[in-house]
Order: structure tokens, then sequence, then C-alpha cells
């Protein structure tokens, strides 16, 4: 070993027995985990044309936005919007899985959401993202856990084909849907499917109800396909209500957005981050854009 390379070397060691080999080790630069920045497209409040909207999004800062599937905007539209903008479409969210969820008993309205699913992925695809977003099922009075458990793994099994051939990633959503509230039992839910083309939407504001982000993210692993942010705060739902925990600025909840970060990065997750919160006109479009800006550079 050259004398140079031997003094190089022992002055790295000897920082690492100083400051501690945890923090010397977190202290390697690392890739930020949240590099593209969009929302949804109901978010936009002003009336304008698509291309205007996806105007006003560019010029806000943001990379892409979500539209729901099935939707009723013309596609020509869309893609003409994307186009000249420049505005990317990482993806879609399906807009039937609420109203007709996969866990229904009813073997029609879970026809509904399976059509409407198959829909999504074609969109998906034409519009050039990557995951469309799907709530897995629902447990209520009516649905029990197992039902709801077995039924939607059974429906979601049926469209991994329209996925292959499309190509496009089934990412599922943790809500509030009395389903999948445990990140381990999450985990065995998408392993148990068994597919690359099935995994997780991760939203970090919904688990704060009842968990923390970070541990979902340790449990989740790769399975995490992309990001939706939102906030809530514990200390407005015990006083205020249940719901009024979401009545809160973005960095202004409870969610520790150093430590999401720092999860994320762990997981090797390099990618979207997309807002779900209340949106408006520009001048509130704006400041969902800085403040996103505030959580990617989160340390």
């Amino acid at each position: 070993m050259q004398r140079r390379t031997f003094i190089k070397n022992t002055a790295v060691a000897a920082s690492a027995a100083v400051i501690g080999v945890d923090t010397f080790v977190q202290a390697s630069p690392v890739a930020p985990p949240l590099i593209k920045k969009s929302l949804k497209y109901g978010m936009v409040t002003e009336k304008l044309s698509v291309l205007d909207k996806f105007k006003l999004l560019k010029d806000l800062g943001f990379d892409g936005v979500e539209l729901d599937s099935p939707n009723d905007i013309d596609p020509k539209e869309i893609l003409e919007a994307r186009d000249k903008t420049g505005l990317e479409l990482p993806g879609v969210v399906n807009s039937a899985h609420w109203k007709s969820p996969l866990s229904s008993a009813d073997p029609k309205v879970r026809e509904v959401c399976s059509k409407a699913m198959e829909k999504s992925l074609y969109d998906c695809k034409m519009y050039g993202g990557t995951t469309v977003l799907l709530v897995p099922g629902v447990v209520n009075e009516g649905t029990s856990y197992k039902d709801a458990y077995e039924r939607s793994q059974a429906e979601i099994r049926k469209l991994i084909p329209i996925a292959e051939k499309t190509g496009i990633k089934i990412a599922l959503e943790n809500v509030w849907n009395n389903f999948l509230i445990s990140p381990v039992e999450a985990a065995r839910y998408v392993d148990e499917i068994n597919h690359p083309l099935v995994g997780w939407y991760f939203d970090v504001g919904n688990i704060l109800r009842y968990g923390w982000p970070e541990h979902w993210i340790e449990a989740l692993g790769k399975r995490i396909m992309k990001i939706d942010i939102k906030e809530f705060s514990r200390k407005k739902q015990q006083d205020e209500g249940l719901w009024k925990g979401f009545n809160v600025e973005l960095l202004e909840g409870d969610c520790n957005w150093p430590v999401v970060n720092q999860a994320l990065a762990k997981i090797g997750y390099s990618g979207w981050a997309s807002a779900e919160v209340p949106g408006g006109d520009r001048k509130r479009l704006e400041v969902i854009s800085q403040k996103m800006d505030g959580i990617f550079k989160a340390v």
C-alpha cells in the first residue's frame, strides 16, 4: 500500500472512531429519495383548458400530474397538453375502487371495478405512465376481513394479464378502508400475489392515524412503487375529530419528514412523490409546490 493511501485510510478510520460508526455511515452521501414532484389533477380548481392547467403546473415547478381513470376528458387533449408542456403523467388513479370495490360480495360490483381497472391500465400506457393506483378492498359491516382479503386478491390476479400486456404496475394504496392496517400484513398481501407488477403506492399521511410512516417503509421495502404526500395532526384528531386531523398544512403535521426520507433512502427508493391535499388556484398550488420542495430537502 502506498504511504499516501495508508495515511488517507487511517484518517478516515480515525474519523469514524471519533464520531461513531453509525453516525459515520449516515454521513455518507445518499441520493435524495424524492426527486419528481406530482399532484392529483383534481387539485387544480381554476377553470382552464387541459392545456392551460398543464402549463400552470409546469410553471409552478411540478414535474407531473396524475389523472383519475376512467375519466371523461378527451385523450387527445391530454396527450397534446403533455407533449406541448413536457409535464409528465406518471400514473393514474382508478376512479371506481371506492364505489365498486374488488372486495364486494356482489360479482357484478367487482366486475365494475375490474373493467375500470382494465381501462385504467390501458389509459396509463397511453399517457406514458407506469402505475395505476388501486384501493384493493374495503372492510365494513357487510364485508368481513377474510372475504375482503380473498376476493380482492383473486380479482387482482385476474388483472395481471392486462398488466403484463401493458407493462403497467398495479400499485395498492393504504387508505382508511379498515383493511391491510399492518405493514407486515400489507407486505404479505403483495407477496402472496407474487408478481413484479403488483406493489404498493405508499401514502405517508394516511398512516399517521395509527402508525409511523418509517415503520411501514421499512416493512414494505422494495414493494413501494410510488409515494403519496399529505399531512395529519394527531392533536387535531383528538381535539376536533378524526377527519380534522388532515386539516394541517404540509410540514406542519406529525410526519417526521427527515426520518421518512432516511427510511426511503435506506430501501433505495428514488422517484415520484404526489401531493394529495386540498388544492385551489395558482396561489394555493404554488404554496403546495414550495412545501413539497421543503419535504424533498428535509434531512
